[in-house]
């Protein structure tokens, strides 16, 4: 592994934020479809595109990790920025209309590109900030959340790119500058030197003070997490909050409509009001989540931050189904949905790292990770036939429900014993 001489190790969460700006494009892919719509693909293909991207993501995160400690974090990160942005400029000089061309460069290149550097800036951000795991986590993995949104509004509303010069060539353009980007962010993705502590920290293991807990975390390989049950259980965890976030990202849309329209308001307005608690209040919340999240679980702990999120995110999913038809309600439950969402993503990595130790968090993360993969299927399939049978406040009780079990399962979860 690469070991670096950063003056200031505040410089490696500046190239953290910069390549997880460029990693969150899967989560901007919704502002292409309604031109691809128009250019003749059916919404099923450009799912499909989207679901690609999402699959190869999370398979890729496991080889990534175990490919970390053979060529380090900087090559790593900067081979993803390059295959990243490789698929979305081979998108566009392709055409971006042709389907089997967009799925392979964007779904399955594109989504390869950043299952390899998701987690180097998570694993490397650890290493140099063990005094702040969680807050450090939180502002990497936030820059994954708000760059969806930077992409969305430059294509959009803020860039006009779609508008002024096509599809193909704002794929070429994102291209170029994620594979630019991640180059930059690559530079300092190094890990500290062997033994590397911030001045005045004291390991909690090594501290006299009685007030400290002094459990010993160790340094598990991937096969030997595997066959811990402290993996399955927060896996397991995770598994339920992500398809419960998921299944309310797919219906925050329709579901709101639905209700608000019920209520007397226009199917205009209600389409309006709807979009406006998905794009804002449940985006912006799930960026912030994730600094604020990672944040509280430096100070309260990141198994009694985790219970705390599932426990209200069981709560807030469960009475979503009668605020959705007012406004008010309906911003508010969309913003703290949000929130507890984006927690998910600052609090695994973090508590794979405090119960299998910090050492191989690369590598064991992306196993982890799988949970993300599990509700991306489990939550927003649900929702979707449940929604079909006209029947979404079932989906809502039965993820919310499945939350309040995860806060239970997560309670018992302590580091496994040194044999």
């Amino acid at each position: 592994m690469s070991n670096g001489n950063i003056k200031n190790r505040w410089f490696v969460v500046v190239g953290a934020i910069l390549i997880q700006l460029c990693l969150g494009a899967i989560y901007a892919w919704s502002v292409f479809t309604k031109a691809l719509v128009e250019s003749g693909w059916t919404k099923a293909q450009t799912q499909a595109v989207f679901a690609a991207g999402l699959a190869l993501f999370a398979i890729v995160m496991v080889l990534a990790g175990r490919m970390m400690p053979k060529i380090g974090p900087r090559k790593l990160s900067i081979s993803g920025g390059i295959v990243l942005g490789l698929g979305y400029v081979l998108a566009g000089i392709f055409g971006a209309e042709n389907f089997w061309s967009t799925f392979i460069f964007v779904g399955i290149i594109g989504g390869s590109g950043i299952g390899l550097a998701y987690v180097v800036p998570i694993a490397v951000g650890m290493r140099w900030f063990p005094d702040k795991k969680g807050l450090i986590t939180g502002l990497a993995v936030a820059g994954f959340g708000f760059g969806a949104m930077l992409w969305v509004k430059l294509a959009g509303t803020w860039g006009n790119l779609i508008t002024a010069y096509g599809l193909s060539t704002t794929f070429t353009i994102y291209g170029v500058v994620f594979f630019i980007t991640v180059m930059i962010g690559g530079i300092w993705m190094v890990f500290p030197p062997d033994g590397f502590k911030p001045q005045g920290w004291v390991a909690p293991e090594e501290s006299k003070d009685a007030k400290v807990k002094t459990i010993k975390v160790p340094d598990l390989v991937s096969s030997q997490m595997l066959k811990t049950p402290q993996y399955y259980m927060i896996l397991l965890t995770f598994a339920f909050g992500a398809s419960a976030g998921l299944m309310s990202i797919g219906l925050m849309k329709l579901f709101p409509m639905q209700a608000l329209t019920s209520s007397g308001l226009s199917e205009g307005v209600a389409e309006g009001i709807a979009g406006t608690a998905m794009a804002v209040f449940f985006s912006l919340a799930n960026g912030f989540g994730r600094i604020a999240w990672g944040a509280i679980s430096d100070k309260l702990g990141r198994r009694n931050s985790i219970m705390v999120m599932m426990a209200t995110q069981g709560i807030m999913v469960i009475l979503f189904q009668w605020m959705a038809g007012t406004p008010a309600l309906l911003y508010l439950g969309a913003t703290l949905i949000g929130f507890n969402f984006g927690g998910n993503f600052a609090l695994f990595p973090t508590i794979t790292a405090d119960t299998f130790g910090t050492k191989h968090i690369g590598q064991n993360y992306g196993w982890v990770f799988l949970a993300y993969g599990i509700g991306g299927i489990f939550g927003p399939i649900l929702g979707g036939k449940l929604g079909d049978a006209g029947n979404f406040p079932l989906a809502f009780t039965i993820c919310g429900i499945l939350c309040l079990v995860a806060a239970g399962i997560i309670s018992m979860v302590k580091p496994p014993k040194i044999a």
